[in-house]
């Protein structure tokens, strides 16, 4: 086995998120320390893709803030998440959908997965 994956599951992050991907829409919950006091703050919006693999993975999940389209990236083996909620799973034919950052109104919406 390579020396470098053995290292990286030994001291790998365990997090417990729910399985989702590009076109989910999702809620983070992010802590945000701010001098000696520490709070939790939500940033809910689409997830627009995920990329890397094990504890270097990463996702991108853009929202809309008034007119203007607000994009974060997290790091999925980061101690500052403190839990993703799933509000909505997106019907979507690519794993990454940046095409929606082009689309304005109606056009930007996704449809829903229906179970």
């Amino acid at each position: 086995m390579d020396l470098m994956k053995a290292v990286d599951e030994v001291y790998a992050p365990k997090n417990d998120f729910p399985e989702f991907k590009a076109g989910d829409t999702v809620t983070v919950f992010y802590k945000i320390r701010e001098g000696n006091k520490e709070r939790v703050q939500q940033f809910r919006g689409v997830v627009i893709q995920r990329r890397g693999s094990n504890h270097t993975e990463t996702f991108t999940v853009r929202k809309m803030s008034g007119n203007i389209g607000v994009e974060r990236i997290f790091p999925v083996a980061s101690p500052f998440i403190d839990k993703i909620e799933i509000n909505k799973r997106g019907k979507v034919r690519r794993a990454r959908i940046f095409y929606l950052r082009g689309l304005t109104g109606k056009k930007a919406r996704i449809q829903e997965k229906k179970f």
